[in-house]
């Protein structure tokens, strides 16, 4: 069967990343973290003590720069210059300087080679803020994964307690908040759902519900993608499946962005 790229974008924890995670091992597809990466050249700035607001250094930082993704069973190894900081990256602090250096062009430009380098083959699976509107506008599905930012919030908090990371709450909150405001404001690449997006809100799924729902849509995309062979579709039958979710629940989480 002729493999895709899935595109699943939304703001700070909407659960991308996690039914990302799930829906590639459920389609035996690749997982791929773009956030990762821009987590990674927040933190080679915050070790080198650049000013993001010093263009012509984060240029020559970039330019320099050895980052490498290693491919797990249910994740990514993010390394730089040969050392593994899967888990420096993900603080609160580089959660925010990510957002900022996101939006200087020449950092993503790079950023945005490597992903479609790593993607060339397809049969991935990407979460991020732009994969379905700059990274891969062609990509057969997108998903725009939304949430209640109380739910994100808490969400959030109680991720980083997992790690040992006491954030209080309203902090939390509040630097949701500022992430939400400088994606969205950004001038290359905002954050915002591709025109033909599904659009699904999270606040009433659990995980495995959210993992359910973008791989039925999935598979009805790739019976369609594979129509012309008679192995997955006979002539005189739609390849269409016409797959839909069990319950009302779920159909009130989805809107499709396509006009």
């Amino acid at each position: 069967m002729k493999k895709i790229i899935v595109a699943i974008d939304g703001p700070a924890a909407s659960g991308k990343s996690t039914t990302a995670k799930l829906l590639a091992k459920k389609l035996g597809y690749v997982y791929l973290d773009t956030g990762a990466m821009y987590r990674a050249c927040a933190l080679q700035a915050l070790r080198e003590g650049i000013e993001l607001s010093n263009t012509t250094a984060i240029i020559n930082m970039m330019s320099n720069l050895d980052l490498s993704i290693a491919f797990t069973d249910s994740d990514n190894a993010v390394y730089l210059s040969g050392k593994d900081v899967s888990m420096e990256i993900r603080t609160p602090q580089i959660s925010s300087l990510a957002s900022a250096i996101s939006s200087i062009p020449e950092v993503r430009y790079k950023m945005v080679a490597l992903q479609r380098k790593l993607s060339e083959n397809k049969g991935v699976v990407l979460d991020g803020r732009d994969i379905g509107t700059v990274v891969f506008p062609e990509a057969e599905a997108k998903f725009f994964m939304v949430a209640t930012l109380s739910e994100r919030a808490i969400r959030r908090h109680l991720e980083l307690k997992a790690k040992g990371l006491e954030v209080p709450l309203d902090i939390v909150l509040k630097e949701l908040e500022q992430r939400d405001s400088a994606d969205a404001s950004r001038a290359m690449a905002p954050l915002k759902p591709a025109d033909d997006s599904i659009e699904i809100d999270t606040s009433c799924l659990s995980i495995e519900e959210q993992v359910s729902v973008l791989y039925d849509f999935v598979m009805d995309i790739l019976k369609e993608t594979n129509c012309l062979s008679e192995q997955y579709c006979h002539p005189e039958q739609s390849c269409h499946s016409g797959l839909e979710p069990e319950s009302n629940k779920l159909d009130s989480c989805l809107r499709r962005n396509d006009k």
